[in-house]
């Protein structure tokens, strides 16, 4: 059994949408005015504490005063449910948890999670989660704790009864709601195969089968010429420093929104379509676990984000826990000095621009990446019957599906 989500498509194409439009926004300022009282008095309790030396606590116990004190009081945050604003408390504890967390493991600064901060209302995205007792499901409706009834279009079924839902609005300004279900797996017939793949720039992926390789399908690059457009109508109406922006540059900021949203939905169902094959003809799978953050300071920065690699293992991860297939995550280190069919390795590494693996013991030759895949393989100990069982030295596979 595992957890997935299935998100419906936007809310306000219902004939309520006006009306749910509304309520939505208005429970999101109820809980947005919770998130910020959380956050001036976890400030206050940290300002005595340095102030008298004290230890004065700001936990999930006192947290979970915030809202139910506050509804006494005040009318308007009575009106609304308190599933959602019970959740953003317990949201803010997880952000804030996680944050200290971080300061006692003494990370650098650039990999901390940081404190939670106030929620403006121009910057942050309405997110409002419900719990099993906060909604209901009827005649294809979402029924929302609150007297909010939505009409959305289901993008699919719900393979099983949903535990909780998180109703979003995304950058574009569109609604989803997307819930959280148990699944279960759907195996497929074995094929008696293994592949190795490989991650690269100019190719996303290279594969020890040539049918299943995934050229780069450069979606940021054909959008490029509208994203500068909008850069530029951004640029002339940025406002000042303390002004608010002015109705052209937040048209123009949801313009490329909207674009950066197509290019991501493009990537996704690439990878997905591509991870589905490898998956449907292949028993067992070996992956580079690779991490392309530090390609981000490099030059290739623009097409290696263009290339998505982590979204596409991330699918790929995922389509194979779902069909029941294994996944070996093999270590990168020495992967293109290391020789695929005999297992002995250089005694330099190879410059990006030698795209030839000539190994000096065997005298085999390969296209680099397909010698990388290969030696995946051999790493996770899924060796080709002409490899003669040699696993070259390296960190051992780990599997993740």
């Amino acid at each position: 059994m595992g957890r997935n989500t299935s998100s419906p498509s936007r809310p306000e194409d219902a004939p309520t949408s006006s009306t749910a439009l509304v309520a939505l926004e208005a429970e999101w300022d109820r809980c947005r005015w919770i998130w910020n009282e959380s956050v001036a008095k976890s400030k206050a309790a940290h300002l005595h504490n340095n102030a008298t030396g004290e230890k004065q606590t700001c936990g999930p116990a006192q947290l979970d005063k915030i809202p139910t004190a506050a509804r006494r009081v005040t009318p308007w945050l009575h009106e609304g449910s308190s599933v959602p604003q019970q959740q953003i408390i317990r949201d803010f504890g997880k952000s804030k948890a996680k944050a200290q967390k971080d300061i006692r493991d003494r990370l650098p600064m650039h990999r901390r999670a940081g404190m939670p901060r106030w929620k403006k209302k121009r910057d942050a995205a309405p997110t409002l989660n419900y719990t099993r007792r906060g909604f209901r499901l009827k005649d294809g409706r979402l029924y929302l704790a609150g007297g909010i009834a939505l009409t959305v279009v289901w993008s699919r079924e719900l393979p099983a009864e949903p535990t909780s839902v998180r109703v979003y609005r995304d950058s574009t300004g569109h609604w989803y709601a997307s819930f959280d279900v148990p699944v279960e797996t759907e195996p497929l017939p074995e094929t008696g195969r293994v592949i190795g793949i490989d991650w690269g720039v100019r190719e996303t992926a290279t594969t020890t089968s040539d049918a299943h390789d995934l050229p780069h399908a450069q979606h940021g690059k054909k959008a490029r010429g509208k994203l500068t457009r909008y850069d530029r109508m951004m640029a002339r109406r940025k406002p000042k420093k303390g002004q608010v922006a002015s109705k052209g540059y937040r048209e123009a900021k949801k313009w490329r929104a909207k674009i950066y949203a197509k290019i991501t939905r493009q990537r996704q169902d690439t990878g997905r379509k591509w991870a589905k094959n490898v998956v449907r003809d292949h028993d067992q799978i070996a992956v580079e676990d690779f991490k392309p953050k530090f390609l981000a300071k490099s030059t290739m920065a623009r097409k290696a984000a263009d290339a998505a690699i982590g979204a596409t293992k991330a699918a790929l991860t995922e389509m194979a826990r779902k069909h029941g297939r294994i996944v070996h995550m093999v270590h990168p280190a020495h992967t293109t000095m290391d020789c695929g069919h005999c297992g002995a390795r250089a005694k330099h590494a190879l410059p990006l621009s030698e795209r030839t693996y000539t190994c000096t013991a065997c005298g085999a030759v390969s296209p680099r990446d397909k010698n990388s895949a290969r030696v995946m393989l051999v790493r996770a100990g899924l060796c080709p019957a002409d490899a003669e069982g040699i696993r070259p030295p390296g960190p051992q596979a780990r599997k993740a599906a």
